[in-house]
């Protein structure tokens, strides 16, 4: 990819469009990097990119900002392709990339992509831990820590780069092509971006779509929408499975985790043996052994691994336990789907924190789990009075609090010794914080304050 002199325009100054914009730079690019927000509210991002020799531009989207002249355009994932300087690029016949193609483009190592609606942080990063006790040298990056572009020249052609990838980010993917790809699984997500299930579906889709016989795909053979991928993607299959025993994969028989792959079975470790707990961590376990087996590492440091990592920050992570209760922090529940395997996966009564952006997404789907598992509910966000209208169909007491500290100090006084508080929102965090993340750590703040 010959990129002197080219001229780039990259919208979005998170933390992948200062990174794609100093990768580009560096290989001779003339940048411009365009944001919504004021400058003044970026922090120290474009005075260290200024530094570089890269032209800023805040506060908008300037008249000429799309010109004829430009190479292509690398957009934010999360700008929607609706925004009116991507739409004004892809009629001018500008390339609109991502910051992921660009990722693609520029590495030697060969990629593991793994995405899903659920699962994708603990499964990537239990890839790179499996991987890193196999020492096969792992770089874990993408929509988990360090941006694909920030590590890309550093991953060497021997390594291993793992990335975390989300539907935002594979939606505009053209030659992207990771040597070993993963769906986790297919549940309503960010319809308010993709607009239809199939518009998401099929940008999932996406991460096989340039695989060729060489390369592995694999899929959760629980799930149909997934199993689907089969019928068209070129890669060798390889299938997991927590219900089903399989003549190739991985899956469960007898409470014990086996793989059947290049002609021979292994046995890993029971299932009461694995240190994170529930169904939906148990298929991310599965996931990663197939990733990890598919890598070339050896079974048996997988199975340690598999022993003792107990997850990821903000995904049903203990905080602290307050006068007998135990506080739960799963603020990376962004949508029903990921809040319900969170929620079953305790036995204890639930004082349940819940709510957030309201995406258009029902919640009906909810009023059987809270009925059952549900104790009282504190709701927050703009979707909260859709959560009070399920907790009341599901016979559950239920408050509505302002702020995140208010709904902890109310969730505290509802819960007994022996219970559990537990933030798994069920949806997105951006009506009142800048993530998820963000909206776990006040959570934890406001635990550690009581």
């Amino acid at each position: 990819m010959e990129l002197t002199n080219k001229q780039v325009l990259v919208l979005g100054l998170a933390r992948s469009g200062a990174a794609v914009a100093r990768l580009l730079h560096r290989l001779g690019a003339q940048v411009v990097v365009n944001d919504q927000k004021p400058l003044s509210e970026q922090g120290e991002l474009p005075q260290q990119l200024e530094a570089l020799g890269i032209q800023v531009i805040g506060g908008g989207h300037p008249e000429g900002i799309v010109h004829p002249g430009l190479d292509f355009v690398v957009k934010n994932p999360g700008i929607p392709y609706t925004a009116p300087p991507v739409r004004q690029a892809l009629e001018l016949g500008i390339p609109v990339l991502t910051e992921v193609e660009i990722a693609y483009l520029r590495s030697r190592a060969p990629i593991i992509g793994i995405t899903g609606s659920n699962g994708k942080t603990t499964t990537t990063t239990l890839v790179g831990e499996m991987l890193e006790a196999a020492e096969l040298r792992p770089v874990v990056a993408g929509n988990i820590g360090r941006a694909l572009t920030d590590v890309v020249e550093e991953v060497d052609a021997d390594r291993w780069l793992v990335a975390e990838l989300s539907s935002f980010q594979l939606m505009g993917t053209q030659a992207f092509r990771p040597k070993i790809a993963a769906l986790l699984n297919v549940y309503p997500a960010h319809l308010d971006y993709h607009g239809t299930i199939e518009e998401y579906r099929d940008a999932k889709y996406r991460l096989f779509a340039n695989q060729g016989e060489g390369d592995i795909a694999v899929l959760n053979w629980d799930q149909p929408v997934v199993r689907d991928v089969a019928e068209f993607a070129k890669g060798q299959i390889v299938p997991f499975s927590t219900k089903q025993v399989l003549e190739q994969g991985v899956f469960v028989k007898d409470g014990t985790i086996h793989a059947r792959m290049h002609g021979q079975e292994l046995t890993l470790l029971p299932v009461e043996e694995v240190a994170l707990k529930g169904e939906h961590n148990l298929e991310n376990v599965l996931a990663a052994i197939a990733i990890a087996l598919s890598a070339g590492a050896q079974p048996e440091p997988l199975a340690q691994v598999a022993k003792t990592f107990c997850g990821v920050e903000h995904r049903t992570e203990f905080v602290k336990a307050v006068n007998g209760v135990r506080y739960i922090n799963d603020s990376k529940a962004t949508n029903s789907e990921a809040a319900t395997r969170a929620i079953s996966s305790f036995e204890e009564p639930i004082v349940l924190i819940a709510g957030g952006l309201d995406r258009g997404v029902l919640f009906e789907e909810l009023v059987p789990l809270f009925a059952k598992k549900v104790k009282h509910l504190v709701a927050i966000g703009q979707a909260a009075d859709k959560l009070l209208d399920v907790a009341n169909q599901a016979g559950v007491t239920a408050e509505k609090a302002d702020t995140l500290e208010a709904a902890v100090v109310a969730a505290s006084q509802q819960a007994l010794p022996g219970e559990i508080v537990m933030l798994s929102p069920a949806c997105a965090s951006w009506d009142m914080f800048a993530s998820f993340e963000e909206r776990g750590s006040m959570f934890k703040q406001a635990v550690h304050t009581l």
